[in-house]
């Protein structure tokens, strides 16, 4: 730096502590810190915690415990590692443990949950840079990850019960997801579906009467916490009510056109990851865009791609699937929809155009 730039430098003077200051952007907001959103967003899983431990026993509980216990060990290892401030305290690898758990059935065995902490935590996440910085859904990546590598124990649904009970007392059953796409498009089609679509059968889904992973079963629980995300304004509402809505109209549509491809919009609505994957992995605020109008297409797009695979893919639920390829997209919906600067026309663009080309 030259004299006279020191000389200018010294000659500055800060205006004096407590006055009115006016400058232009960009201007820094203080908000609720991370730990503060974190909790919050576990306070609003709580119903469905409850609820899968009162459904399936005291291996929800284990398996909750494994994937919280897991999760929170690989962030600490890898910041001790490579000698950065640890990030435990931030809550952030704790709620991710919780989700991924919700997206385990309750017989899984604790290899499962380290194998899916680890992609969740290290693959996913702190590869890319930590919180903040990584481009898909650590629970959603590690859900799809144990899908295709270990389809046997991500598939073996028990029945739900009440209270604590041991390993030998569980019996195994198809989920309704299951049920429905074993029957689409064979003889017992029609009679399947219409039992499927009863209103006891879809109250039982509705409650969580049925069998699935963790958070897959209780619809009325994720549906609360889903509520308070809402109120506490951490997810925007435009991502899972386009999920929800396209999937209820795409489903009805095709239920419509072929009534023994698939059954009707609350049964999907009711059944499977659906409320899970649109209330507390598709609105992580990292990996979703960043607009209102960019929210709603990635919300539509998800629906879309879920129902595809449900009705056509080789798994009953595609909610997961759906999540990380739209994530792959956000960018692209960001550059999109981004937001026109104030005082922004289609006239002031061509001018502003006009003069860059002169200047070239």
């Amino acid at each position: 730096m030259s004299e006279e730039n020191m000389k200018q430098v010294e000659e500055v003077v800060l205006p004096p502590a407590g006055s009115l200051l006016l400058s232009t952007s960009p201007h820094v907001h203080q908000g609720e810190s991370i730990t503060t959103i974190m909790l919050k967003v576990l306070i609003c899983l709580m119903p469905a915690i409850v609820a899968s431990i009162c459904m399936f026993g005291l291996n929800a509980l284990l398996v909750l415990l494994y994937c919280t216990a897991f999760c929170t060990v690989f962030e600490y290892l890898w910041n001790l590692l490579l000698k950065q401030p640890q990030t435990v305290k931030d809550l952030s690898a704790v709620l991710t443990g919780v989700i991924l758990a919700m997206n385990l059935p309750a017989t899984v065995p604790w290899w499962i949950c380290l194998i899916g902490s680890f992609v969740a935590i290290i693959i996913a996440k702190q590869i890319f840079g930590g919180l903040g910085q990584n481009p898909f859904n650590p629970a959603a990546v590690a859900r799809v990850a144990l899908l295709i590598g270990f389809a046997g124990p991500m598939t073996e649904w028990i029945n739900p019960m009440q209270g604590f009970a041991t390993t030998s007392e569980f019996t195994t059953g198809a989920t309704p997801l299951g049920t429905a796409q074993m029957a689409a498009g064979t003889e017992k089609a029609l009679t399947t579906f219409e039992s499927l679509e009863s209103a006891d059968a879809l109250m039982q889904s509705f409650v969580g009467n049925v069998g699935g992973s963790l958070g897959e079963t209780s619809a009325l629980a994720i549906l609360l916490g889903g509520i308070g995300l809402i109120v506490f304004r951490l997810i925007k509402w435009q991502i899972p009510f386009a999920i929800i809505g396209t999937t209820m109209l795409f489903t009805w549509l095709v239920s419509t056109v072929n009534p023994t491809l698939t059954p009707g919009a609350l049964f999907h609505v009711c059944s499977g990851g659906l409320m899970l994957g649109a209330f507390f992995m598709a609105t992580d605020m990292v990996t979703s865009p960043i607009t209102h109008r960019g929210a709603f297409i990635y919300g539509v797009m998800i629906g879309l791609i879920t129902c595809v695979i449900r009705i056509w893919g080789a798994y009953p639920d595609g909610v997961s699937f759906a999540i990380v390829i739209m994530n792959a997209l956000v960018p692209l919906i960001d550059r999109i929809c981004y937001k026109r600067p104030f005082g922004w026309s289609p006239a002031s663009a061509s001018a502003l155009q006009m003069r860059r080309n002169e200047v070239k």
